[in-house]
């Protein structure tokens, strides 16, 4: 069994392999954690010690068949109990990632097969993540972002790459919250900014920044 540091470490490498699609630093980790290099070296060499990781020095931690099984299992359970707090208790979407933190190594298989047939099987967590199956299968949105779109194309929000409670309140205040249909009105050469109409008729002006963290799905011309 893993302790909840490993566990960690083996969701952070997933998730920044996913991103990059290659081995991941040790400096890329250390900033994931927000930790020392030379810790992360440490735990590196203890992982591959247990088979959960292939590592060389100076050429990055790639995960082994096990340690991405574990590593999915991890995500699967902090995403379905994002969804069971949102949805059940009442907790804001920018409220629930340190709760969820928590939660995700309690080790009963049982508990969150049971969670997730009593949230009947969410393909999406509050923030539009997918949650993996049982199986380790996992739906994933096509990643296009609002900075995508041309003026006069439009989408629905779907997801938010960028996961910092004061990102999420500042979106919820502006309405920008998933299921929101947007149509681009006009791109602002100086900056990049977007102004944008949502489906609740107001308009307003989003800087690219912001444009760039909304994944959505886009909605064909009729």
């Amino acid at each position: 069994m893993q302790s909840f540091t490993e566990e960690n470490y083996l969701k952070a490498i997933y998730t920044l392999s996913t991103a990059e699609n290659q081995s991941v630093s040790t400096n890329a980790i250390a900033e994931k954690l927000t930790t020392k290099a030379s810790s992360v070296t440490d735990m590196l060499k203890k992982l591959a010690d247990k088979k959960l990781i292939h590592y060389e020095k100076y050429q990055g931690a790639e995960l082994t068949r096990k340690g991405k099984k574990i590593a999915i299992n991890i995500i699967r359970k902090h995403r379905l109990w994002e969804v069971f707090l949102v949805n059940h208790l009442n907790f804001k979407w920018d409220e629930v990632h340190d709760v969820a933190e928590e939660l995700e190594h309690i080790n009963s298989e049982k508990l969150i097969d049971s969670l997730d047939r009593f949230l009947n099987f969410p393909q999406f967590d509050p923030h539009g993540d997918p949650i993996p199956d049982k199986e380790g299968k996992v739906y994933h949105h096509k990643e296009i972002s609002v900075k995508d779109l041309r003026v006069g194309e439009s989408g629905i929000i779907v997801g938010v790459k960028e996961h910092h409670p004061d990102f999420l309140r500042y979106l919820e205040n502006a309405e920008l919250l998933l299921g929101t249909n947007i149509k681009v009105l006009k791109i602002f050469e100086w900056d990049n900014s977007i102004k944008i109409k949502c489906d609740k008729k107001q308009e307003l002006t989003i800087s690219e920044k912001v444009a760039g963290n909304l994944y959505i799905k886009k909605m064909l011309k009729k």
